[in-house]
Parts: structure tokens; sequence; C-alpha cells
């Protein structure tokens, strides 16, 4: 992320989880271990590859997620969460209950 980071770390938090999309990336990595582009495209219904594609950059580069390449023909890529993903669990799992309790 390039941009200059808010000092709340709330905001700091914020600024990563409040695009659109990225909180359910995530999400679908904290139930899935690795996923493959085509695996995100596949379960999050609606977003296109431009967007997906501009949001895994972002969580990688703020380090949030990792890209593994594979050195095959045709090449392809998995996504993990790194430790400070990880981290991120509590976050989710927080927002998921609110959202089934009061949205």
């Amino acid at each position: 992320m390039s941009e200059q980071l808010p000092k709340c770390p709330i905001a700091r938090t914020a600024m990563i989880l409040g695009s659109r999309w990225t909180a359910q990336i995530i999400r679908e990595l904290l139930d899935n271990d690795r996923r493959r582009f085509q695996d995100f495209s596949d379960g999050l219904d609606g977003i296109t590859p431009a967007t997906l594609s501009n949001r895994l950059k972002m969580l990688e580069e703020s380090g949030v997620v990792a890209r593994k390449i594979y050195e095959t023909h045709p090449p392809r890529a998995d996504y993990v969460l790194t430790a400070k993903g990880k981290k991120m669990a509590a976050i989710i799992g927080a927002m998921r209950d609110w959202g089934a309790k009061y949205g």
C-alpha cells in the first residue's frame, strides 16, 4: 500500500478490510488453506477478474496474503494467508457473527 497510513490502528485495519470483497477473500483463505484465482472467482459470486486481481495484489502488498507460483505449464499460483493474515481470523469471525445477528 503506497499511500500514507493513518496513525490510528483501527483506521489502518479499516483501510485493508474496507475495500469491497477484501474481507470475503480473507474469509475464503481462512476457510480453505490455499486458493487459486479461479477458486476465488467461483466462490465469490459477482466479483470481476479485475477487482479480484486488484484486491489480491493489495493484500500481498499489505503482507496479509502470499502468492506461491509453481513452475508448471501453464503456470499456476496459489494464494495463502501469511502469519499476519491469519491474525485476522478473530476480526473476520466477529464480523461474521455480527452480520448473522444484526445484518
